[in-house]
């Protein structure tokens, strides 16, 4: 029997991290499978060949799009070339809808299409959804209300609950963490998670350190620790961080243990947002954009949320502050009102409890894994 062969496509940080995850349990369950990725440093850290790091084509918005497209032309040349080449048993697509949907309708269903992490065509551009349907041959989803919207349009949408719930767990205690960063364990400590893109961060860090500094008038012993993304250079951080009279530390690569130490936390929305409700940290979320995208994709998007915590419980858990709403003085003035309120802050802890509770049980990339070697045979 000739070898089986994988190809995985992903495009941003937070998908290259559940990529290698599904990796590795795919190798558990039959290590002669051959996997190669478009992907970043954690999945090549499993040992599989990436062809193409993609720290280079993490992107916000159109405009952002457009001037990376010529990368983009040559992403794509290069994993037609590659499909050629080795004949892939399957194509495994992590998110990155713009690129891979585009391929999809390319490749038309001549190897397996697995679709890995839904992209969001349940919040804006629902067009997107045909294109599934008619050139995706599996989608893999996360959560319960994906798994019902892709049935009303009669897409067989596999629920595996989400990965989140295996992977988010402290790689230390507290009291170490604490001291690593020089840190009271007595003071009120905040978590602040920017982004794992450089457009984000660029656009977010300077939002929550101003925040910062107005928390730290009013709890003068506060001390702040920022959540650094691996695929991007500390110089962004660095730069934000320099001359503030705040105490401020940057650690990368240990997001979990950042929530762990938290009492409250500040999170650009995304995939952090579940991470701090698994931790069961009350945060409030905070995103910006460049305007011209803001007012281009505002009109697109009819999820009254941002973030997933609230997106879940459809309902506001969590406080939003969206563009020009992302306003210092606002989201610090909030922050204290619920850290003075037990009642309220409570109430926060209740709602990131239920959602914790939403997302399924333990165990979901390996149900994932078990799918897709299925299809396989």
């Amino acid at each position: 029997m000739p070898q089986k062969n994988i190809l995985i496509i992903c495009g941003e940080a937070s998908g290259d991290l559940h990529a290698a995850n599904l990796a590795r349990e795919i190798l558990q369950i039959n290590p002669q499978i051959r996997i190669t990725a478009v992907g970043g440093d954690a999945l090549r850290q499993t040992g599989i060949e990436v062809f193409y790091d993609i720290k280079t084509i993490a992107v916000m918005g159109f405009f952002d799009v457009l001037r990376k497209l010529p990368q983009f032309f040559f992403l794509k040349k290069l994993v037609l070339e590659k499909i050629k080449q080795e004949k892939p048993s399957a194509i495994i697509m992590v998110d990155f809808s713009g690129f891979n949907l585009r391929l999809a309708k390319i490749i038309k269903k001549t190897i397996p299409i697995i679709y890995y992490i839904s992209p969001q065509v349940w919040a804006s551009r629902s067009g997107r959804v045909k294109t599934i349907k008619e050139y995706v041959s599996k989608i893999i989803v996360f959560f319960k209300f994906e798994e019902e919207f892709y049935k009303k349009y009669g897409i067989n949408a596999n629920l595996i609950g989400h990965p989140l719930l295996d992977t988010c767990k402290p790689a230390m205690s507290k009291k170490e963490l604490f001291n690593k960063l020089n840190f009271s364990e007595t003071k009120t400590t905040f978590a602040l998670l920017p982004g794992s893109r450089k457009q984000e961060i660029e656009k977010i860090l300077p939002v929550m350190l101003k925040t910062s500094i107005l928390i730290s008038k009013e709890i003068p012993d506060a001390q702040f620790v920022i959540a650094k993304s691996l695929l991007i250079d500390w110089d962004i951080y660095n730069r934000n961080i320099c001359g503030l009279n705040i105490n401020v530390m940057v650690v990368e690569g240990i997001t979990t243990d950042c929530l762990n130490i938290a009492d409250f936390c500040l999170i650009c929305s995304g995939s952090a947002t579940l991470e701090t409700a698994i931790m069961q940290k009350p945060f409030v979320v905070i995103y910006k954009m460049g305007l011209l995208n803001y007012l281009l994709y505002r009109p697109q998007v009819r999820c009254p949320y941002i973030g997933m915590v609230n997106i879940i419980a459809d309902k506001l858990v969590c406080p939003e502050f969206i563009q020009f709403k992302a306003s210092p003085k606002k989201i610090a003035k909030t922050v204290l009102e619920i850290l003075k309120n037990p009642v309220r802050l409570e109430r926060i802890k209740s709602g990131l409890s239920q959602v914790r509770d939403l997302l399924g049980e333990k165990g979901a990339t390996a149900r994932a894994a078990k799918i897709i070697t299925a299809i396989l045979e």
